[in-house]
């Protein structure tokens, strides 16, 4: 008899507020055995299935009007082999979370992303990504993973067993199935010296090598109609943590989100004002320093709301990506205040990585929430796809499937373990069918 934990939905809305649904129930399994329940039942209904973690991508990747499935209610740290130094971990557990558990049994991840909002299963399933040219994305940090296929079947993956599958479902967008558990590899936790100083665009473009070859994570941010950017520095250290000063916690949430938010409102009344505001924001840059774990210093509070994409290309060429986003500003002057994000990630060989085979640069522009950002975005996307850019599958974009096939070589093995996975397109929605190019299907 299926019986499960369920409520009816009035509808769903993700974190950008960009997309929104009406699922007709929203499940939640506490067991494996009660995911492949669901799935089975759904398979006998005809009846598709979206698994929501967060809502922190931009896209419709969860968008539905059928089944939307949370995996809340399976999450933590299952056990920690110590002397492999691998965690297993329910797919549905936070990575904010993830950070204080590993902490308390002396464990950390190698790096993560600057928001830490995101499901375990999410964050591998979009490609989620830090920066630092010797780590990958989060995704590979795994070792294996535990799936729930289109017919309810449960199988692992890693890669000694069925590694063609481990390969498509390290990102998988969710369409391969419902991802419950999975084999991360942790290490023992650590301390990073954080630095935040300014530095104009051009010294920092003329030494990107040396920063990027130097130092265990970089990254920097360049604002706008300026020509400043904020440099971010960590890099392993021995030394206690700094206590938190109340600079710092000021700094994090009252300048950094408070005052920019009302910032950010003044320029969406305003959109003149959105030079001026960048310039502030500039010469707002904080310059200190902190040390502490390393999950503590990854992630930055973002309470303020914004649209985002961001394209990966060859690291290579960041330094003449930005030259050209500079140039493509000023001739539309679009009305942007918000800091655009460059970083560095180590290549993959996971065959929907936006870093698949190169070493990557990428780049992700924003746009305060409830202003255009249409012109803005498509423009600097027409400068990225010409530099063989990658989309974060977590983040807009507007490339199509003849675009997509050019740019990752196992396109077509990744669609054909799909379909044995899932030959039903249970876990498809109309953006899925779309993408793939399986819309006649």
């Amino acid at each position: 008899m299926f019986s499960m934990k369920s409520k009816a939905m009035k509808g769903w809305i993700n974190w950008s507020g960009l997309v929104s649904c009406t699922p007709r129930q929203i499940y939640y399994p506490e067991s494996v055995e009660e995911v492949r329940q669901l799935v089975k039942k759904a398979k006998q209904e005809k009846k598709t299935v979206r698994v929501v973690g967060s809502g922190h991508s931009f896209t419709p990747l969860v968008k539905t009007d059928q089944w939307l499935v949370s995996l809340d209610r399976l999450q933590g740290v299952k056990e920690i082999d110590t002397t492999k130094q691998i965690a297993t971990i329910w797919a549905g557990t936070k990575l904010y979370q993830l950070g204080q558990w590993l902490s308390e049994l002396g464990f950390a991840q190698e790096n993560l992303g600057d928001i830490n909002a995101q499901s375990v299963a999410g964050a591998i399933s979009t490609g989620t990504h830090g920066s630092g040219m010797q780590f990958g994305s989060v995704s590979t940090q795994l070792k294996a993973l535990t799936i729930v296929t289109g017919n309810g079947d449960v199988i692992s993956c890693s890669d000694e067993e069925n590694p063609m599958l481990f390969k498509a479902a390290q990102v998988s967008l969710g369409a391969l199935g419902i991802i419950v558990e999975v084999k991360l590899k942790v290490i023992p936790k650590y301390r990073l010296h954080y630095r935040s100083y300014r530095m104009s665009l051009d010294q920092c473009l003329q030494r990107l090598n040396t920063f990027v070859q130097e130092n265990r994570h970089f990254e920097f941010f360049w604002f706008p109609h300026t020509d400043q950017v904020q440099v971010k520095i960590m890099n392993q250290t021995d030394q206690p943590p700094t206590k938190n000063s109340i600079w710092n916690q000021t700094n994090k949430l009252v300048i950094e989100n408070g005052a920019f938010w009302c910032l950010s409102e003044a320029v969406r009344l305003f959109p003149r004002l959105s030079r001026s505001v960048s310039r502030i924001s500039a010469k707002a840059v904080p310059t200190f320093e902190e040390i502490n774990e390393g999950y503590l210093l990854f992630a930055t509070p973002r309470l303020v709301r914004f649209y985002e994409m961001e394209y990966s290309i060859q690291a290579e060429k960041m330094a003449e990506a930005i030259k050209e986003i500079q140039s493509c500003i000023q001739k539309f002057n679009f009305a942007v205040h918000f800091p655009i994000e460059c970083r560095y990630v180590k290549g993959d060989d996971i065959w929907l990585s936006s870093a698949y085979g190169r070493n990557s640069a990428y780049i992700a522009i924003h746009m305060y929430k409830g202003m255009p950002y249409q012109d803005y975005f498509i423009q600097v996307e027409e400068i990225l796809k010409r530099f063989q850019g990658r989309p974060h599958w977590g983040k807009m974009h507007t490339m199509k499937v003849r675009e997509l096939i050019e740019c990752y070589p196992m396109w077509s093995e990744f669609l054909r373990v799909r379909s044995e996975l899932d030959p039903d397109g249970i876990f498809l929605n109309t953006y899925l069918r779309q993408l793939f190019g399986l819309e006649a299907q």
